[in-house]
């Protein structure tokens, strides 16, 4: 049987030790790695862990939104690190905040107010002794393409009140020559600007001595890479050439959000790319392996082809992919569909007003819309677009008429939904078929030709005839990534997934991610982990959804349907997950033929009833429908006391040991390495190996409990 190895995932901001101030910090992971190889496990996966202080609150809490895809997060930064010879008023001052900030979750605002401002107490005494080491200027010299551009960043950030570049005067557009000035050691900011590069120094050392001692106990760290990067940001500022400004990024409607998702990051201008050989990608992994050993790829399918939104949409339900083949009008006129302008602007009668606002619907008619013939409707050019729409709402605070402003929001955005094709802003005479159209109004209200011609021309394009031009794309992306470092990638492969997806993945070698309640297979409500192919990453949750814990707690009618199809009972399950159902479903996947089992630690400690006490729904870290959604759970036990409880370490890895995955202190550190990188050196042998786990599966589909042979 190949090798099998299993983790935990944690966000960095997650954890919690009795060292640490409000917040996970870089040296926390070696106790984690402590706990993770004492427990049977190999790897430590992280969220992403890079600078994201773009305005300045808690909307930064936000991992994926990247100020810099170079810079770490100075949130953790461990400050008590930073020097040997700490004055003991500012160790006072340490101690008082540790206090205030021990709080259940995490206060990101206070949180990284108080970091900083400390760290800035010690920088003014140890500036001169650590700016002129050799240790730092061997720092600066590895990393000064980009920690310059960060530094000049944060310091006009900071002295103009926002990221927001194009606010920047004279500096909104970037140059070397502007760079060298502002940076330079004659200037009146050198002090500000060298601050930045101190903090960056810090957290570089501090996360490599946690990555050193990691690899020394047969632990790896696993990075996360986002697919975006935040619209005002040091690379969008830098390499403007390279992103889309005028769109936005997201996801059609899926298993996680039925509106679709609008991530609010710029897409990629992939040709422009293509110049360098993705150079600004392929820098971004280099950095990434100087910590890590193996990466998740967000949003794989982004590289194959991206949700691409206009700027001025707030939801993430009116998008197309790019790149695709649009519906050219010339191809609609054959197929007899002509009335473009019925089809491409929001359907809009008098009888859906007043559904929708009841007795209200002439005063919104009148604020928000235009009768340009006898009870048709459009929208004003002053709210014809989401953003609009909720910036004109704002104007209408305070009035009566408008007590449920969310609920006039969504209705308005509704009906400028109502549409069937989407024209294409560059070229008028291309369109695209609106997600999910056969529910519009818009296309209810066609006569059956034109409804027959469309579902027919909106399957075609949603799932056949894209499906070579994504495979291409994927194919010059993704390997500019693979083979930028010796790093092993795992794609996040979530979603509405196109069918060449698979098989562009495997001919690559690249590691999928399987979670139980989001099956591929389509005729399953619930992965069966038995089934599983070697080359996968299998869980029970994912950071985008609920734990384990309360995803059974939250649904009586599937907790049972779980129970007769999984468990293979008809019996009423237990409405709470206790131990025993978690210990289940964990042994479920440690079990599956996949080449790692990756455990959020939440599912973990539902294994001991102690662990249990606080509502399960609290320890979901984002709810993907709320785009300011506030990235804050921390784990309630420190890691501390988690290390001292042998009775769960034992049962972790017991149930390691009974699956026959790898261990540690069962191989040396050297052969986890070279094993798992195998996929990665090695990738299209690996993917046509015919010799995947075989696990025997019974009629109700759960794996047996059986012994395997590991190679020594």
């Amino acid at each position: 049987m190949p090798w099998r190895g299993a983790g935990v995932a944690i966000p960095m901001f997650s954890v919690r030790s009795e060292t640490d101030l409000g917040v996970g910090e870089f040296l926390d992971l070696k106790l984690l790695v402590d706990w993770a190889a004492e427990s049977g496990f190999h790897l430590v996966q992280l969220l992403p862990i890079n600078d994201t202080s773009v305005y300045g609150m808690w909307w930064d809490s936000y991992p994926y939104s990247s100020l810099s895809v170079y810079a770490l997060h100075p949130l953790y930064l461990r400050v008590q690190a930073l020097s040997e010879n700490i004055p003991k008023d500012i160790k006072v001052e340490i101690q008082k905040a540790k206090e205030e900030l021990e709080g259940k979750d995490v206060d990101y605002e206070a949180t990284l107010t108080t970091k900083l401002s400390i760290a800035k107490k010690i920088f003014a005494q140890e500036k001169n002794k650590i700016l002129s080491s050799n240790s730092f200027q061997k720092f600066f010299s590895e990393n000064q393409e980009w920690l310059k551009p960060y530094a000049a960043f944060c310091f006009l950030r900071d002295f103009f009140e926002t990221s927001d570049h194009s606010q920047w005067g004279r500096f909104s557009q970037f140059s070397i020559e502007k760079l060298e000035k502002l940076i330079s050691k004659d200037s009146i900011h050198y002090r500000e600007i060298c601050f930045h590069y101190y903090i960056q120094f810090h957290l570089h050392m501090q996360l490599s001595e946690a990555a050193e001692y990691a690899r020394k106990k047969g632990v790896i760290l696993k990075g996360d890479l986002p697919i975006g990067v935040g619209r005002d940001s040091v690379d969008t500022w830098v390499y403007p050439n390279l992103f889309r400004m005028n769109t936005s990024t997201g996801a059609p409607p899926d298993y996680f959000d039925k509106n679709g998702q609008n991530w609010g990051f710029p897409t990629y201008n992939w040709d422009e790319m293509a110049k360098d050989n993705y150079a600004w990608w392929r820098a971004r992994l280099t950095q990434m392996a100087k910590y890590f050993t193996a990466y998740r790829i967000d949003h794989i399918l982004g590289f194959f082809r991206i949700w691409e939104l206009p700027e001025h949409a707030i939801t993430g339900l009116v998008g197309k992919f790019r790149p695709s083949i649009p519906l050219s009008q010339e191809e609609l006129e054959k197929e007899g569909i002509w009335d473009f302008d019925r089809l491409a602007r929001p359907y809009i009668p008098q009888e859906i007003l007043q559904i929708k606002f009841g007795d209200s619907w002439t005063f919104i008619a009148s604020s928000f819309l235009n009768e340009y013939q006898k009870n048709r409707y459009e929208f004003k050019e002053d709210c014809n677009t989401e953003k609009k729409i909720a910036s004109k709402l704002k104007s209408f605070s305070g009035r009566s008429l408008l007590q449920n402003e969310d609920h006039i929001r969504h209705e308005l955005f509704d009906i400028l939904q109502n549409i069937v094709l989407i024209r294409d802003p560059e070229n008028p005479r291309n369109f695209y078929p609106r997600f999910n159209l056969e529910e519009t109004s818009s296309f209810k209200d066609l006569d059956d030709h034109c409804k027959n011609v469309l579902k027919r021309l909106y399957y075609d394009y949603y799932f056949h005839r894209q499906e070579n031009l994504w495979r291409q794309n994927a194919l010059k992306t993704l390997p500019a990534l693979l083979n930028s470092s010796d790093m092993l990638a795992c794609g996040e492969d979530l979603g509405l997934i196109p069918s060449c997806v698979y098989p562009v993945m495997q001919e690559l070698g690249l590691i999928g991610l399987r979670i139980q309640r989001m099956p591929s297979e389509p005729d399953l409500e619930f992965g069966i982990p038995s089934r599983y192919s070697y080359m996968t990453v299998c869980a029970p949750s994912c950071h985008d959804c609920s734990t384990l814990r309360a995803w059974w707690e939250e649904d009586e009618e599937r907790r049972q349907r779980f129970f007769s199809s999984m468990v293979g009972s008809d019996l009423l399950p237990p409405s709470r997950c206790v131990p025993e159902i978690a210990n289940f479903i964990i042994r479920q996947h440690f079990e599956a033929p996949s080449m790692w089992a990756i455990f959020p630690l939440q599912d973990l400690l539902i294994l001991k009833e102690e662990y249990t006490t606080r509502p399960a729904k609290e320890e979901t870290i984002n709810d993907p429908t709320n785009p300011k959604h506030y990235w804050r759970y921390r784990v309630h036990v420190t890691l501390e006391a988690l290390i001292k409880d042998k009775e769960l370490t034992s049962i972790i890895k017991d149930l390691v040991r009974g699956s026959g995955r790898s261990h540690p202190g069962k191989q040396a550190e050297k052969q986890v390495i070279e094993e798992s990188s195998v996929a990665t050196t090695e990738k299209k042998q690996i993917a046509s190996s015919k010799e995947k786990a075989q696990v025997a599966t019974p009629l109700n589909g759960v794996p047996r409990k059986e012994a395997v042979a590991v190679p020594n």
